[in-house]
């Protein structure tokens, strides 16, 4: 049986259309987890959602504005150090933290996460 490790899942909510210094948040958050060596990202794009002011964000024909998730999973400490850079990137949105243990597997072999 493979051994469970203590690690921290971070999850943001964000737009489309949010930026920071000129470019798309989304883009600049992987960019500095990829800087970090965060062990696991991924970034979905919504289909619909709404976040604290209620106003509903779908496709249209000519307007796009959809939700982005990002979920980052690492170490706590990892986790840690990324915090500052994302806080300083999120204007509007939200960002939640829960304790989780993982595995992550790589084919048939565990591997352990970054440190």
């Amino acid at each position: 049986m493979r051994n469970f490790q203590p690690a921290t899942l971070l999850r943001l909510h964000v737009c489309e259309r949010d930026q920071y210094k000129g470019r798309a948040v989304h883009k600049c958050i992987l960019e500095r987890c990829r800087e970090l060596h965060i062990t696991r990202v991924s970034a979905v794009r919504a289909f619909e959602g709404y976040g604290g002011e209620s106003e509903v964000h779908r496709s249209r024909l000519l307007r796009h504005n959809l939700p982005i998730v990002l979920t980052i999973i690492d170490t706590p400490e990892q986790i840690a150090r990324l915090l500052p850079s994302v806080e300083e990137m999120i204007d509007t949105g939200m960002i939640a933290q829960s304790p989780i243990e993982m595995i992550a597997v790589n084919g048939r072999s565990a591997v352990q996460a970054a440190s």
